[in-house]
């Protein structure tokens, strides 16, 4: 039996931003990733953005707490996007790439992932994180 008499789950939605990403939180009945993907489509941000990805999240708390706090997180999971190695980006790097290009060598980041929903947005991609096939 778990610890924790409450628990309830959550989808994070990813919206590109000016400095940060942007992020809306709902609520969600289990970790579907069908009933994400079309709770996506109703998500704007400032500016008409719209998610480059979502992650899913299980809230809990136990009788001695006085919040609830994150027990379970899935990986991201992004809308579409160009799956680049860090090869790739040097074989195709033009000098406006100089930065990604260091950025990835200094941080260890092995690929990175280019979403272009709304505004293009680029961010590593982990190893458990999850390219979607999907129409905007």
């Amino acid at each position: 039996m778990s610890k924790y008499e409450i628990k309830q789950h959550f989808v994070t939605f990813y919206s590109p931003g000016t400095f940060v990403a942007e992020d809306t939180t709902k609520p969600i009945k289990s970790w579907s990733v069908v009933e994400a993907c079309q709770m996506a489509r109703s998500i704007k941000e400032r500016y008409k953005a719209t998610p480059y990805a979502f992650q899913f999240s299980t809230r809990g708390r136990a009788k001695k707490d006085l919040d609830s706090k994150i027990i379970k997180q899935s990986p991201y999971y992004f809308l579409g996007g160009k799956v680049e190695t860090l090869a790739q980006v040097k074989a195709r790097a033009t000098e406006k790439d100089r930065i990604l290009v260091s950025n990835m060598e200094g941080n260890g980041y092995k690929r990175i992932v280019t979403n272009g929903n709304s505004y293009t947005w680029t961010q590593p991609l982990g190893d458990n994180d999850v390219v979607l096939d999907w129409k905007p």
